[in-house]
């Protein structure tokens, strides 16, 4: 039997709540495949969803099987015969990732006959688009919805980065019973992830002490490290686990100490068609632009 396979999976964040989806394809008949997971990774949704579709076949094929990614594509055809040979060990010495899935994909790889083919994602291929968008929504079927208080006050943030230039915008968009003012600012020689950290920082400093503020950002950077990672920086005195200086970490402890005198609620508006952001967005790059 002569099948073609395409996938797809992702994270978002990364890790984070993911989806997968497969489409499997033999003459005139079609079979669609999707799935989530709460907490994963890019990654393992790519083989998830490989894994799945190789599953879905009752018997030995010829399969051409179509990803967008190469850790897929380059682990199963290069990486995987040294990885078992080592006992599920890069050469470095150090475990490989996620060889749970990479040794269940293997032996379900080795009852077909396939040619992987790598397809570069988001480049207009009607398939690879198809089953992107089975993905997300698979992700999103299990993504908790916006949760707003009505009663609190709001700030919507954006960043804006020129890499041509190292110039940086941000804007704010605050809101507090029903009437909204805008705010923006601008760094020369700075990146994008400090313009992100710098959003967060002016926000606050526009919130008094003891204040319950609800701040949206679509930068998973801003939300994780200051939902998730800064517990363990500091903790470890600012070192990431390797022992290295956290990147930012003056900003990041500018802001720990905004966030402690105030009662903060991180909003993740990726994703989320919210009319605030689009302005704060705009902001920011009009304030990047002027420099």
């Amino acid at each position: 039997m002569k099948v073609t396979i395409y996938s797809d999976g992702g994270s978002d964040p990364n890790p984070g709540i993911g989806g997968w989806a497969a489409i499997l394809k033999a003459g005139k008949h079609e079979k669609v495949l999707t799935g989530n997971d709460p907490d994963t990774t890019n990654n393992r949704m790519e083989l998830t969803a490989a894994i799945e579709a190789l599953k879905a076949l009752k018997r030995d094929s010829d399969v051409i099987f179509h990803v967008d990614s190469e850790y897929v594509r380059r682990g199963i055809t290069e990486w995987i015969g040294g990885w078992a040979a080592r006992g599920w060990m890069r050469s470095n010495g150090t475990p490989v990732p996620n060889a749970d899935l990479w040794q269940e994909l293997w032996p379900l790889s080795k009852q077909h006959t396939i040619e992987w083919n790598w397809v570069k994602g988001h480049s207009g291929d009607p398939m690879n688009e198809r089953v992107d968008q089975l993905a997300r929504e698979a992700r999103l079927a299990i993504t908790p919805k916006l949760k707003l208080d009505e009663d609190m006050l709001k700030i919507y943030m954006r960043a804006s980065y020129r890499g041509k230039t190292n110039a940086g915008g941000w804007g704010l968009v605050l809101e507090f019973d029903g009437e909204t003012r805008q705010y923006s600012g601008n760094v020369a020689g700075t990146t994008n992830n400090r313009m992100e950290i710098l959003a967060a920082i002016e926000a606050l400093s526009l919130v008094p002490p003891n204040t319950s503020v609800q701040l949206f950002t679509v930068s998973d950077y801003l939300f994780q490290g200051a939902t998730k990672w800064i517990i363990g920086w500091k903790r470890r005195d600012w070192k990431k686990r390797d022992g290295n200086p956290v990147s930012n970490d003056e900003m990041w402890q500018t802001l720990d100490k905004l966030v402690a005198e105030r009662r903060v609620r991180w909003v993740n508006a990726k994703n989320s068609q919210i009319e605030e952001m689009e302005i704060a967005g705009k902001l920011a790059k009009e304030a990047s632009a002027d420099l």
